[in-house]
């Protein structure tokens, strides 16, 4: 694993500094974002939503591709009319079984210094094998690969697990292992607590950060006053917006569902 940038806590979790300005101290000159990781990670919710905050900076228009052909459920494209209301534009294609299908305007958009581009990838080597054809437009500079970390899942459990299921994302999606920036996103779905959140962020802070800095972590959004502070890197509140009506069985008698799907 190689070393990546870290900007100081001191410059995103306190003071006067809005989501915008820590947004954009975070991409810098980028423009390309593409979020892959082990499936159940938690990428589609955060590609979502980083799509969502980029719309807010205003100064760009914003392409969300759903790359994602591995499930059938909680996929991006299923709450398109909602991202489309909140000014993103989206791009996929119909998934028919196993049958392979590429989506199209990618490339194009890769290439375009006039907008921002969100590529959600569909869980582990299987799902990021959809992006190996564009490696050559991705490991370019413009362009950052987050790679989203669950510590609650199981092949995130241990650092071996991890470097294995990474090794073989990058060899598959053929991005070079400079490109990759680190997320953290522990959670146990709907039903995260602050506590499994803070735990979970440190056990996964103590397993990677002698080997690769973590760029950010993300939170459900009405938690995040709870534990804005308890991270040693920026964190960012996350709308849930790939809910279902079952998953009221997981709640507390009478709680609402978080999110907007």
């Amino acid at each position: 694993m190689v070393s990546m940038r870290k900007i100081p806590i001191r410059e995103w979790n306190g003071g006067s500094c809005s989501m915008q300005d820590k947004l954009k101290k975070l991409i810098g000159d980028n423009i390309n974002f593409v979020f892959v990781g082990e499936a159940g990670s938690g990428k589609s919710e955060i590609s979502i939503n980083f799509a969502k905050w980029l719309v807010q900076l205003q100064d760009k228009p914003v392409h969300f591709f759903d790359m994602d052909m591995t499930k059938p459920l909680f996929r991006s494209r299923d709450v398109e009319m909602q991202m489309e209301a909140l000014g993103i534009i989206c791009h996929h294609e119909k998934q028919f079984m196993d049958a392979p299908t590429v989506v199209g305007g990618v490339n194009r958009l890769l290439k375009d210094d006039s907008c921002y581009v969100v590529m959600d990838v569909g869980g582990d080597h299987i799902g990021a094998r959809a992006i190996g054809g564009y490696a050559p437009k991705l490991n370019k500079d413009n362009t950052i690969v987050y790679y989203v970390l669950n510590a609650y899942r199981p092949w995130s459990n241990d650092i071996d697990h991890i470097d294995g299921t990474l090794g073989q994302i990058l060899g598959v999606s053929h991005i070079q292992l400079g490109k990759l920036h680190m997320v953290n996103n522990p959670n146990n779905g709907i039903t995260t607590t602050a506590k499994e959140f803070i735990e979970g962020s440190r056990k996964m802070s103590e397993m990677v950060t002698p080997y690769i800095a973590v760029d950010f972590a993300c939170v459900r959004d009405d938690l995040y006053e709870d534990v804005k502070e308890s991270s040693d890197v920026p964190v960012f509140p996350i709308e849930l917006y790939l809910t279902y009506p079952w998953l009221q069985n997981d709640l507390p008698n009478g709680q609402p569902v978080p999110g907007r799907g």
